[in-house]
């Protein structure tokens, strides 16, 4: 499989990345990748950036040698009800929302069953488009209830290329995991995305692992998102309007 997108990149903005976004862009192009989706860290981590970057990010220009960018963050879930750490009217200018759950974060979440409320909640803001490494062991979750409202919200999955590299201690021992979410994701029809996490432009694009695993998991170009270019523009094209039969801010 090609994949043409890479929707989960960090920057020296983001307190513990290396490269900047001009860097990444031409990493992006060496590469052949056509989008890259610039995602730091919400304010909540160490050393993340204040909300006014992510609303200065209209500095940055549509694209960058070809590579299209999309003005992004990583928000970081706070607690059960799905409380992120960038307001509504931050979130509303940018081009794509990640979220997940993260350490140092002030996240309040205690055990499997709050964690699934957490990612399930943040799922309901409209905003939300992705939900990072989903299948991280420190953050286990009802990963059958959590495809099920991915595929209910319209919202990304994500296989993480970066939780197998051997430093992610909390995040690499989750392969098989991975692989059940795949196969979910594929049975209910959810948007599926193959990203790097990348921290420095030469991991722009690398997504072997992540890659292996979605094969293990039977899924095709038609269903991963950062393979399919139609798939792709046509998401982010309803972004703004996507229904959301839940309202808001309505914890479960």
């Amino acid at each position: 499989m090609n994949m043409t997108a890479d929707l989960h990149v960090h920057t020296v903005a983001s307190g513990h990345a290396y490269s900047t976004i001009l860097e990444m862009a031409k990493a992006a192009k060496a590469r052949g990748l056509k989008v890259i989706a610039v995602t730091d860290h919400g304010p909540a981590m160490p050393g993340g950036p204040h909300p006014y970057y992510f609303g200065n990010l209209r500095s940055v220009p549509d694209t960058i040698g070809g590579v299209r960018i999309l003005r992004g963050v990583e928000a970081n879930i706070l607690d059960p009800s799905g409380s992120l750490d960038l307001g509504d009217a931050c979130l509303s200018g940018l081009d794509f929302v990640a979220a997940g759950i993260h350490p140092d974060t002030g996240y309040s979440g205690r055990n499997a069953r709050d964690n699934t409320r957490a990612v399930v909640n943040a799922m309901q803001n409209p905003h939300v488009d992705m939900i990072v490494h989903p299948c991280s062991p420190g953050y286990p979750v009802d990963m059958e209830q959590l495809v099920m409202a991915a595929a209910h919200f319209g919202v990304i999955l994500e296989l993480n290329a970066r939780s197998f590299s051997p430093y992610m201690i909390g995040r690499r021992d989750s392969w098989e995991l991975c692989t059940y979410m795949g196969r979910l994701a594929r049975k209910h029809g959810v948007h599926v995305a193959v990203n790097s996490d990348a921290h420095f432009s030469t991991e722009v694009g690398v997504v072997d692992q992540a890659l292996a695993i979605a094969r293990a998991a039977d899924l095709t170009e038609e269903h991963i998102i950062c393979a399919n270019p139609a798939r792709l523009a046509n998401f982010l094209e309803q972004r703004k309007t996507r229904l959301r039969t839940v309202p808001l801010h309505t914890a479960v």
